[in-house]
């Protein structure tokens, strides 16, 4: 993530779409792939916080923060 800033972990809540999350949920299954006994070792929820954060680090989201304009 951000090289050489402080990073903090924000518990919120979100709007996000349902198709939106079920993407999330399907792409996180499909990467851990299943164990012996055929269960998927993934927590959903953090994968999603990595895909969220990830966004908006790539995504400008201090400069959008930054921006007096977007609270309106």
């Amino acid at each position: 993530m951000s090289e050489g800033k402080e990073i903090v972990t924000v518990q919120v809540n979100l709007d996000i779409t349902v198709e939106a999350l079920k993407a999330v949920v399907a792409n996180a299954k499909a990467v851990a792939g299943t164990d012996a006994g055929g269960v998927y070792r993934v927590d959903t929820a953090d994968k999603l916080g990595e895909i969220i954060s990830r966004f908006l680090e790539g995504h400008d989201f201090e400069g959008f923060a930054k921006d007096l304009e977007n609270y309106n």
